[in-house]
């Protein structure tokens, strides 16, 4: 008889199994800022500093005499006392109350004047971004002009002319040179803004311009411009500091941290606890708005979620 093999049984192979990608849900920006510990953090040292700068008179006296400007020349450079326990300067005045009061100044002058900046950047970046070659032209050399000037010396000239250097008037010098790469970057992202596809349809629909840049540009466009004026409020702060120190920022009756550093350096190897306080104010400020804006950028900013 013939030799027969055994049937062979092929194995059949499993069917494949396609895995369907669900979309994840994309977070809210204000959920994941909420969860920054960084965020956080800067939030309440701005507050701490921003309730200084409104409600002075309680805090101030919350280790006894509260009034920066009761000075007794007896106490100059006293570095503790019952109800100050900070020390007092080199004209006796309390050093915790004077620092208190002194983020009234400082910070008004860094709000005043990233406002100012920031409004002339929002018209002179539409202006460039939306009203043609011609006045794109004119508002972008007029931007390399102010660029070509240092700012702290366009500062340091024009409050040299000036008689009296008061916030208003430190505030309003430091906000009209501060304002050009704010505008830049307006004119970038207006000119991004008004070639989207909604902003094409309102043409076509025969909406009017000034409705346009109110309705579908400025909304769309001024992100970017709100977080750069956020970092730009801790540079503001420390160019009225750098100024007064040299002389040419606030002057006397003001009281800044400023004034409260040109002072202590005077006496600073004799008496260093004169300097410190205003100093580790006008730090702390600076790094929770720096910080602050980093975290608003690296939530808010798309190219930063990637």
């Amino acid at each position: 008889m013939p030799e027969t093999t055994p049937p062979t049984t092929a194995k059949i192979p499993a069917p494949k199994t396609t895995r369907i990608a669900v979309p994840q849900k994309r977070q809210s920006p204000w959920r994941m800022l909420l969860r920054r510990p960084l965020f956080w953090m800067a939030a309440v040292i701005l507050l701490v500093m921003l309730s200084f700068a409104v409600a002075p008179a309680p805090f101030a006296g919350l280790f006894g005499n509260g009034d920066p400007r009761a000075c007794d020349l007896a106490n100059s450079k006293v570095e503790s006392a019952p109800g100050h326990p900070f020390g007092f300067d080199l004209q006796g005045c309390d050093i915790w109350a004077g620092a208190v009061y002194g983020a009234q100044a400082s910070i008004s002058v860094g709000l005043l004047a990233t406002s100012i900046a920031l409004a002339i950047a929002l018209i002179m970046g539409l202006i460039a971004g939306m009203g043609g070659r011609a006045a794109d032209w004119v508002v972008s050399r007029l931007t390399e002009v102010f660029l070509g000037f240092p700012f702290l010396l366009a500062a340091i000239v024009v409050l040299n002319m000036l008689g009296t250097r008061s916030v208003l008037t430190v505030g309003v010098v430091l906000g009209v040179f501060g304002w050009p790469m704010m505008a830049r970057l307006m004119r970038a992202s207006v000119r991004s803004v008004a070639g989207a596809d909604h902003v094409l349809a309102a043409r076509t629909m025969g909406l009017g311009t000034g409705r346009i840049i109110a309705r579908y540009v400025v909304p769309n466009a001024v992100q970017p411009v709100l977080l750069l004026a956020t970092l730009t409020i801790g540079g503001v702060i420390v160019a009225e500091s750098t100024l007064t120190y040299l002389g040419i920022g606030l002057s006397s009756p003001a009281i800044s941290w400023g004034l409260q550093i040109a002072a202590g350096s005077r006496v600073f190897q004799t008496s260093p606890h004169v300097l410190v306080l205003p100093s580790v104010m006008l730090a702390l400020t600076v790094l929770a708005v720096v910080a602050l804006g980093e975290e608003l950028r690296s939530v808010f900013d798309p190219r930063e979620r990637r």
